[in-house]
């Protein structure tokens, strides 16, 4: 099996196992993951941090954005084209859906990878060394490779595994934080 379907073969294999979890649940493990990410010495140390507005089955985001937006500046990502562009986050009011259903910043300040402490980001899965599984559309690879600051890639524990298929342009994460564990 090459890693194109070995990819695809645990994205269905993870889409699966998140059936087996109520909404209410996952907004549940949701919180534990933000109270862990709120541990990290990456998120402490951080003033501007890029984040991402949660679509369903993916740890739920907009708590923790809003907790964070008035202490924090947050910026969430907009896609343009083959790139995410970030812009400030500025409440849920200001927000519209934009690419693949995904919700998106209104605003035209488009903010720099300079400007960015650090990086949290979505995943289909995880494994031990910190590599990550995404949709398939390259997205986050293509801002991660140009990023070169610490990325926490969150997820809810059933999405850790031992092995993870990657490629050379895969980038792998500076933590995973799941309900039960902050994995280095």
């Amino acid at each position: 099996m090459d890693n194109g379907d070995a990819k695809q073969q645990l994205r269905r294999k993870v889409s699966l196992l998140k059936k087996n979890y109520p909404v209410e649940v996952l907004a549940e493990l949701s919180g534990r993951i933000h109270a862990r990410i709120e541990q990290s010495p990456w998120f402490r140390n951080a003033t501007r941090i890029a984040c991402y507005h949660a679509l369903p089955g993916e740890v739920q985001t907009v708590a923790f954005l809003e907790k964070w937006r008035g202490e924090k500046q947050i910026f969430l990502p907009a896609v343009d084209g083959e790139r995410l562009t970030f812009y400030p986050y500025q409440g849920e009011s200001r927000m519209k859906t934009g690419s693949f259903g995904i919700m998106e910043p209104q605003g035209n300040k488009e903010i720099l990878l300079d400007d960015i402490d650090l990086a949290i980001v979505p995943g289909v899965a995880f494994d031990r060394r910190l590599n990550r599984l995404g949709r398939g559309k390259g997205f986050y690879d293509r801002f991660l490779s140009e990023f070169g600051k610490p990325v926490i890639g969150i997820c809810f524990r059933f999405q850790v595994f031992d092995f993870v298929p990657v490629d050379a342009h895969d980038c792998r994460m500076t933590q995973v934080i799941t309900e039960q564990e902050i994995i280095d």
